[in-house]
């Protein structure tokens, strides 16, 4: 499914939609350049899936990963944009988030397709304007 965003709030409501479907242990995989929204997107899931705060998720560029509780289903959110390879999540024991009952999303998940499970929803996210997107959902 490909879908174009013409604004920050439009990237937001769509990740909230597409937020909506999702269930426990899903993986989304998120791919695009820097500024792409990426973390807007998450935002979106995490407000779908109920995280108290969720207008202030941001990147967990230094730390790797996030864990947001909510009433629903966990969110673990990865930015994977410092690391070089899916080697270095090896020392923070990644597959106890990636097969957990919690929804985890994973930003610059090319970085680590390697070993990411095989079933994975990828997002990918392009520039095509100022504020406009191109946003394509595969599964």
């Amino acid at each position: 499914m490909k879908f174009i965003s013409n604004s920050p709030e439009e990237t937001l409501n769509l990740g909230y939609k597409f937020g909506k479907k999702l269930k426990s242990g899903t993986i989304v995989a998120l791919i695009g350049e820097l500024g792409t929204g990426k973390t807007l997107f998450t935002k979106g899931i995490a407000k779908a899936l109920g995280v108290k705060g969720h207008e202030y998720v941001n990147s967990p560029s230094f730390v790797i990963v996030k864990e947001y509780k909510s009433k629903k289903i966990p969110l673990y959110h990865f930015d994977l944009y410092r690391l070089k390879s899916g080697d270095d999540l090896n020392t923070i024991g990644y597959d106890e988030y990636f097969y957990s009952n919690g929804v985890t999303v994973v930003e610059w998940a090319d970085r680590a397709m390697d070993i990411l499970p095989g079933k994975h929803i990828l997002v990918k996210f392009k520039h095509s304007g100022k504020n406009k997107r191109q946003i394509k959902i595969e599964k």
